[in-house]
């Protein structure tokens, strides 16, 4: 989670002075933020990129298993990107403006491996195309020699021929998310530094506002919001 998420949510709310406006405080924004964090669950959005583009949802969680291992933010040696290794000029070419945003990522590769499938109508060629080029595909007459592409064409199958399991979000930075299925936050110490940092501001703030005599409510306030 990135901690600015709270202060775009905290200044994009209504301002108020009193105590009791909850609704538009900071510790309204911080939950906000921590519930758009973790709202984005990788299984709804294969599932809507799979409805949307007709293609197998559990084909493609095998790709992207065998593409990034659900790393969000992994980019290979050639520049692919994201979870589903979008090359730069293909991810444009599907309208995908940021390749590291999960649900684009999908939608894009979801958008992609339909048009192979329904271009080749056999999931091996639709695959060897991912991965080695519609071009390579055409130029040998189906899945190209390539023991790289071979390879990766029968793992995709192997992983789809079984249950594909997917973290509840997005892996970053090389660090596998969790397998419970629970959704958690990832906070670094930049995001609780930038925390402290946001939560004084809002103090100082509200204190510099209040009248005299509404000390002790602010208080009593903050306490029940972060209790």
């Amino acid at each position: 989670m990135k901690i600015e998420a709270v202060a775009s949510a905290q200044y994009q709310a209504p301002q108020t002075a009193k105590a009791g406006a909850a609704a538009g405080g900071f510790a309204a924004a911080l939950k906000s933020a921590v519930s758009q964090s973790v709202g984005q669950n990788l299984d709804d959005i294969f599932q809507r990129a799979a409805d949307a583009y007709g293609v197998p949802e559990n084909l493609l969680k095998a790709v992207a298993k065998a593409e990034s291992g659900f790393q969000a933010d992994a980019v290979s040696s050639c520049g692919a990107q994201g979870i589903m290794q979008l090359m730069p000029s293909t991810a444009k070419s599907l309208g995908v403006s940021d390749a590291f945003d999960p649900e684009q990522n999908i939608m894009g590769g979801a958008k992609y491996l339909g048009s192979l499938l329904g271009k080749y109508s056999d999931p091996k060629l639709a695959l060897a195309a991912y991965n080695a080029g519609s071009g390579n595909v055409e130029k040998y007459g189906g899945i190209p020699p390539f023991r790289e592409t071979r390879n990766y064409v029968e793992k995709v199958l192997s992983y789809a021929g079984g249950d594909v399991s997917v973290p509840a979000a997005a892996g970053e930075s090389g660090i596998a998310p969790g397998g419970s299925g629970t959704q958690s936050v990832s906070f670094t110490t930049e995001d609780y530094s930038r925390f402290l940092q946001l939560f004084a501001q809002e103090l100082l703030q509200r204190s510099l506002s209040l009248p005299d005599g509404e000390d002790e409510a602010e208080q009593n306030y903050f306490l029940t919001q972060f209790s």
